[in-house]
C-alpha cells in the first residue's frame, strides 16, 4: 500500500482534469497538498477534494519565490514536486517565434525554476519530484511542433535533473501519458467519451482512452517510498502506445497471404 501520510505535496498546474486527478490520489493517500496554477476556475472543487490552491504564473520568477514563502507559512517542507503546467498552444509549422517562446517558457524553462525554488526543501526532505512530459515526446505528429519539441526536452531535462540532484537525495522521473481523458479530448470530441475511445482504440494496446486515475496512480507510486531506487526513469502511462509501430496492432502475414 501507497502511504504518503507524512507527505508534503505541490502540484503546479493542477487545474487540469489529469491535474485534479492526481491532486485527489495523493490525498488519499495521505498528502496535504498544495495547487499552483494561473487557472483558478478549479480552486472550489480543489478546495472541496482537501487541496490549497494558490494563483500563479510560473513564467513569473518573483510569483514563484512569493508561492514557495507562502506555502512555507502553512507547512514545513514539501517533499514532493509534481510539474505538470503546460502550454497547449501549437500551430506547427505556422507558429510565430513568440508561440514558440511562449510554449518553451511555459512547459520547459519554468519547470527548471520551479524546482529551483523548491530545491532547498525537497533536499532537506531527500524529496521526489515527477515532472509530466507525453507520447509526443517520441514521435512526430502532424501538424504540431510546440508541444512535441517541448515534451521532448522536458523528457531529456528530467534526466539532468535526476543526475545533479541525486547527489541531494531527491529522485526525478517523469510520466509520458498516452491519450488520456482530459479537459482538451473533452472539448474537442464534444464531450463524448465513447467517440474518443474509438478514436484512439487503434493507437493503444489497450483499445482505449486512458482515464486520468491510471495516470495518477503512477504518478502516485514515483512519489513512494515504494519507487525508492527510481530515478531518471520515464514511465509510459500509455496503454501500449510507445510499443506499436506502424502495423498497430494487427497481423501483417495474413494480409501477405491472403
Amino acid at each position: 500500500m501507497i502511504n504518503l501520510s507524512d507527505k508534503t505535496a505541490v502540484v503546479c498546474g493542477g487545474s487540469t482534469l489529469i491535474g485534479m486527478s492526481v491532486v485527489n490520489v495523493l490525498l488519499q493517500q495521505g498528502a496535504r497538498v498544495f495547487v499552483l496554477d494561473i487557472d483558478d476556475s478549479a480552486e472550489a472543487e480543489l478546495a472541496s477534494l482537501g487541496a490549497t490552491f494558490m494563483p500563479l504564473d510560473v513564467t513569473d520568477d518573483e510569483a514563484i519565490k512569493t508561492a514557495v514563502s507562502r506555502i512555507g507559512e502553512q507547512a514545513s517542507a514539501i517533499s514532493l514536486l509534481i510539474n505538470m503546467a503546460c502550454s497547449y498552444d501549437d500551430d506547427g509549422f505556422a507558429s510565430s517565434r513568440q508561440q514558440w517562446l511562449r510554449a518553451l517558457d511555459i512547459n520547459l524553462i519554468s519547470m527548471a525554476m520551479v524546482t529551483k525554488a523548491f530545491h532547498e526543501q525537497l533536499q532537506a526532505t531527500r524529496g521526489a519530484v515527477v515532472n509530466f512530459t507525453s507520447i509526443s515526446a517520441g514521435c512526430a505528429q502532424t501538424g504540431r511542433w510546440l508541444y512535441p519539441v517541448s515534451k521532448a526536452a522536458i523528457k531529456h531535462l528530467t534526466k539532468e535533473m535526476a543526475m545533479d540532484l541525486a547527489a541531494d537525495g531527491i529522485r526525478v522521473n517523469s510520466v509520458s501519458p498516452g491519450w488520456t481523458w482530459s479537459r482538451v479530448i473533452d472539448e474537442v470530441s464534444g464531450g463524448d467519451r465513447a467517440k474518443a475511445d474509438a478514436v484512439a482504440a487503434d493507437y493503444h494496446l489497450l483499445g482505449r482512452l486512458g482515464d486520468p486515475t491510471e495516470v495518477a496512480n503512477v504518478v502516485a507510486f514515483l512519489c513512494s517510498d515504494e519507487a525508492s531506487f527510481v530515478t531518471g526513469a520515464d514511465y509510459a502511462a500509455d496503454g501500449g502506445y510507445a510499443v506499436m509501430g506502424p502495423e498497430q496492432n494487427k497481423p501483417a502475414i495474413p494480409r501477405l497471404a491472403g
